[in-house]
């Protein structure tokens, strides 16, 4: 795998706990760490994907680690990687091509 592929990378990360039981300031922080990286993303209820190559993904995904380190001793980190080669718009690719695939079942 060369270090210039392109990949889709579907992350969480959060402290560990806090004493409110919430983890939103925690994840906040990390997510406009996401959004100011200029790399395209997504965020929902449950993990944050971005698209890019393997070095800007993990930069990235290390610079929401360690900006967690002052919400808690501990950190967790969750993330699953699709990894595509030279392909570029996959983040909404993907979803059309299955939105495309759902609609020829409709018919």
């Amino acid at each position: 795998m060369s270090k210039d592929e392109r990949m889709l990378v579907a992350f969480s990360v959060s402290t560990a706990g806090s004493d409110s039981g919430y983890v939103h300031d925690a994840v906040a922080a990390a997510v406009q760490i996401v959004r100011d990286s200029g790399l395209p993303n997504h965020t929902d209820a449950m993990f944050t994907t971005i698209e890019g190559s393997w070095d800007e993904c993990m930069g990235v995904i290390k610079r929401c680690v360690d900006a967690l380190e002052p919400f808690g001793p501990r950190v967790s980190l969750v993330l699953k990687a699709d990894i595509f080669g030279d392909r570029t718009g996959e983040l909404t690719g993907k979803l059309q091509r299955l939105e495309a695939a759902l609609g020829e079942l409709e018919a």
